[in-house]
């Protein structure tokens, strides 16, 4: 029995030079700045100590569930000493919400004692220093470094791994190789508002089970078009986000007024490809 014939995107891929997939790549690096120039971390914090347990309780819950936690969380605990010091079942019960709360106190608790002893009660501001605390992995310490002190950094988190793995940059899983690989074909300055960018557009187009291909801005240079709708109406509605607006009119695509249907605003046409 003979081999199935390749996909398109594995030809695609396969026929690609390494300069033009560095083209590529930046190339989409620049329409997800135009698509997403407001784009931040969704995290509220003040200081890289209020971002570190941000962060911590940012696992395996959404930002805004962290965010409706953390106000009464930074006031009761205002610096490293005193999650150090946390009476347990209290802090426990404050951070309940956002889930693997046990885990998490143990995180916390065990950050704040390391920081008095290691370095003042201060955060580091080196990803060496700081993947050594309890709780802080290295996809933690980039966010807290490039959101913190300005370092630059990838945040590979599922959304990043599964957007770059889509648009062919790597095909590594593992997330260092994915950051490494990445970051041979970003400039560094940028790569702090890459991640906030990819991780923008995993939340809003680029979705896990079910991509709005037939309404993405990228869809001319990613490799896995196809594996969502195609059909423009069919994908505008599974655009999310206050960018959607903008996010259509870069993809050429527009909702008409009172119906589903959605049509290039040039010709008025259905989108293709």
């Amino acid at each position: 029995m003979s081999d199935p014939a390749p996909s398109n995107t594995q030809r695609k891929r396969s026929s690609e030079t390494r300069l033009g997939l560095v083209r590529r790549a930046r190339r989409i690096m620049r329409t997800l700045t135009e698509a997403y120039p407001d784009a931040h971390c969704e995290l509220n914090f003040d200081d890289p100590l209020q971002l570190a347990v941000a962060t911590i309780l940012s696992a395996q819950c959404t930002d805004k569930r962290v965010n409706e936690v953390t106000p009464k969380l930074f006031a009761r605990y205002p610096t490293a000493a005193d999650y150090a010091a946390a009476d347990r079942t209290e802090l426990e019960e404050l951070i309940r919400s956002t889930g693997f709360y046990r885990n998490k106190t143990s995180s916390l608790m065990g950050m704040g004692a390391a920081l008095v002893e290691r370095h003042g009660g201060e955060v580091p501001a080196t990803l060496e220093e700081l993947v050594k605390l309890p709780g802080i992995g290295r996809k933690t310490a980039n966010v807290i470094l490039g959101n913190a002190f300005d370092v630059p950094g990838l945040t590979v988190d599922t959304h990043f791994g599964r957007l770059v793995g889509r648009w062919g940059w790597t095909e590594a899983s593992d997330p260092v190789r994915i950051e490494h690989a990445v970051g041979e074909l970003i400039p560094r300055a940028e790569w702090t508002m890459l991640s906030h960018r990819v991780i923008f557009h995993g939340r809003r187009v680029c979705h896990a089970r079910k991509p709005a291909c037939g309404a993405c801005p990228l869809s001319k240079d990613c490799p896995s078009y196809g594996i969502g709708p195609t059909d423009p109406g069919e994908a505008a509605e599974l655009v999310r986000g206050p960018e959607s607006e903008r996010l259509l009119e870069l993809a050429g695509v527009r909702t008409e007024v009172g119906g589903n249907e959605a049509r290039t605003a040039e010709s008025g046409e259905s989108t293709t490809r």
